[in-house]
């Protein structure tokens, strides 16, 4: 969809087009005064090149002359002033193509991001003295309650209080499954409410709110450039005085030498060159491309779910070669399931029922992956004495028979020979009337695309990967192995994570970076010390979307690769641009220079160079799943 500016000038070019060619159809068959043939062919010109001429006319009235506009608008009146005609009306009416093609380029990859923006709220259902009223979102304090109609968006973040129903949270994670929420689940600003009224209670104001740091954190990414952006900005400063210069040089001063030197010397010939030279050297594939690119990687990676805060960590996650990550929550679901039974004489449900039981009351994650184990209703009431033993486990009676449930600890100071296990995980170790009868087995199992993440990144160049985690030795070599890591560190406090992350970044090759990869909630201080701080499955998490340069907005760690191919593929393409605008405009400035190339190929060398430069600018917007 283009807008109406974009219309205006389509239609300049099509009515300029339409004038040339057919000038050029009469004036095969009929003859024309020099002056009114002049006066007819400035017509096209004027039609498509006003603009460029009056911008050109302001920058030399503001002290900034050598852009593009003077140097077209300075190509074209001398090409007419040569009697050139054709070729002055082509070369304004070319670039305006071009500048059509590069307008429409930044206008879809501007669209791109603006679906992003529809995740902002426009109005908030606030309950007041027992009536909902709508108001601006930033009106409602912390502790309000909103109500949220199927539908509509939710405008701030909060606990549900009342009600059921489905959110759409695609346009924060790129993935399509919806999510359930009940009352006491946590819902977070930008999701789309699908089926039931919500009532929820807000936590956090407006403007902390994710929806406002998402977007505060897309709008301001094009604020951070990459060294190629600056390498360009800094190239075009110089190059584009140097040609003027060398334009001039070739005009002016070459036939002036050449004069001297009683050699023949046709000056309308020489100003045509360094007008062909002029025009072939205008910096607008670069300029325009390059910025282009990465605007348009950026936004195509949001759309994704891939929150990526600026030009320059892209071109950074282009170039990583470590990767450290996290365990629980990042490879692992960082949820406990109990995953055996050993050693046992009873029924496996029957020992996991007493278990239940004297476990049952208890909020730690043992000891719900217990009772969910279980999976039956428990009676509470037929445990009495129960005694939680600090450190060591618990000990009650079920019906009346002594049931105990902990560590090896708890069975030393029973007095319980047990059996220890070989197997990685969390060991909850069951006496019953003081008699070993086995252990039970909880771990905490690998997300499913884990190993596949791995595999995905090795194939992206990663040459290094490293878990840090804070669990003992024989869980994270036993996790390492089954992911296929190259290596892990375990036993680990947060501070120990950023010596082994500083550790690491000691080891890296010039040019090359580390990334860090953490669920986003205790992970800020190494985050923040990585070259690159990856946080994903960062909905709601402040710490993340402040400590990481890349957000990913869900839990996959798929989404680690996809952020990784985004990036080689943005460079790639910069690299691919960089190369092929210098190449040609080399090559044609030399042809330029030597009177062989005329100003039809100086309007390849700027205007076509432009166009395709801006058309593979354009892949960028395209991400493809992982």
């Amino acid at each position: 969809m283009m807008t109406k500016k974009q219309k205006k000038v389509l239609i300049r070019i099509i009515v300029s087009t339409v004038l040339l060619v057919g000038l050029e159809i009469v004036f095969r068959f009929v003859e024309v005064n020099p002056y009114i043939r002049l006066a007819l062919y400035l017509i096209p010109y004027f039609v498509i090149g006003y603009d460029i001429l009056k911008k050109a006319g302001k920058g030399i009235l503001n002290r900034q002359v050598l852009d593009e506009n003077f140097l077209m608008a300075v190509a074209t009146i001398g090409a007419i002033a040569l009697q050139e005609y054709r070729e002055g009306v082509a070369v304004m009416l070319f670039y305006q193509i071009g500048e059509f093609f590069q307008s429409y380029a930044v206008g879809k990859s501007r669209r791109n991001i603006s679906d992003l923006m529809d995740i902002r709220p426009d109005y908030a259902n606030l309950e007041m003295d027992g009536e909902v009223t709508k108001v601006e979102p930033d009106e409602v304090a912390i502790g309000g309650v909103i109500h949220v109609y199927p539908g509509e968006k939710i405008p701030i973040d909060g606990i549900v209080t009342e009600g059921e129903s489905t959110l759409h949270t695609a346009a924060l994670t790129g993935e399509s499954v919806p999510r359930r929420v009940i009352a006491g689940d946590e819902v977070i600003s930008g999701c789309v409410n699908i089926s039931g009224i919500l009532k929820v209670r807000t936590t956090k104001e407006f403007g902390e709110s994710t929806v406002s740091k998402i977007l505060d954190l897309v709008e301001n990414a094009g604020s951070k450039k990459s060294r190629s952006e600056n390498f360009i900005t800094k190239f075009a400063k110089y190059y584009t005085p140097a040609v003027c210069i060398g334009a001039l040089i070739l005009a002016l001063i070459v036939p002036t030498i050449l004069l001297l030197m009683k050699q023949e010397v046709s000056y309308g010939d020489w100003i045509y060159r360094g007008l062909t030279f002029l025009v072939i050297s205008c910096p607008c594939a670069l300029v325009i491309s390059i910025p282009l690119t990465f605007f348009a990687g950026i936004g195509g990676a949001s759309k994704a779910g891939v929150l990526i805060k600026g030009s320059n960590y892209l071109e950074a996650l282009s170039k990583v070669r470590t990767v450290l990550f996290d365990k629980t929550g990042t490879v692992t679901q960082g949820v406990f399931e109990v995953v055996g039974i050993h050693h046992n004489e009873m029924e496996n449900q029957k020992l996991l029922e007493y278990v239940a039981l004297i476990e049952g009351r208890s909020t730690h994650p043992i000891a719900k992956s217990i009772v969910e184990a279980y999976g039956g209703s428990l009676d509470f009431d037929r445990v009495t004495d129960l005694k939680e033993i600090s450190g060591q486990g618990v000990a009650a009676l079920v019906d009346g028979t002594a049931v105990a449930a902990g560590n090896a600890r708890l069975m030393d100071a029973l007095g319980v020979p047990y059996i220890s296990c070989h197997h990685p995980g969390t060991i909850v170790h069951v006496a019953i009337d003081n008699k070993y009868a086995g252990h039970i087995l909880i771990s905490d199992i690998l997300k499913p695309t884990s190993k596949e993440a791995m595999r995905g990144l090795r194939a992206a160049g990663v040459r290094k990967l490293v878990m840090l985690t804070g669990d003992m030795e024989t869980v994270a070599k036993a996790v390492c192995e089954e992911l296929g890591a190259d290596d892990f560190c375990s036993d680990l406090l947060p501070e120990g994570k950023v010596e082994k992350v500083e550790a690491y970044l000691h080891m890296q090759n010039k040019g090359e970076t580390l990334a860090f990869v953490g669920d986003g909630i205790n992970d800020a201080p190494v985050l923040t010390r990585a070259d690159i701080g990856i946080a994903m499955g960062a909905l709601g998490s402040d710490a993340a979307i402040e400590a990481a340069d890349v957000v990913l907005m869900d839990d996959d760690m798929l989404k680690v690769v996809q952020a990784k191919k985004i990036a080689i593929k943005c460079m790639r393409i910069v690299y691919e641009n960089i190369v092929f605008a210098l190449a040609v405009k080399a090559l044609c400035l030399l042809l330029g220079a030597l009177g062989i190339a005329n100003m039809w190929l100086a309007i390849f060398a700027d205007v076509g160079v432009m166009v395709i430069a801006v058309l593979n600018a354009i892949r960028a917007l395209r991400v493809a799943k992982v």
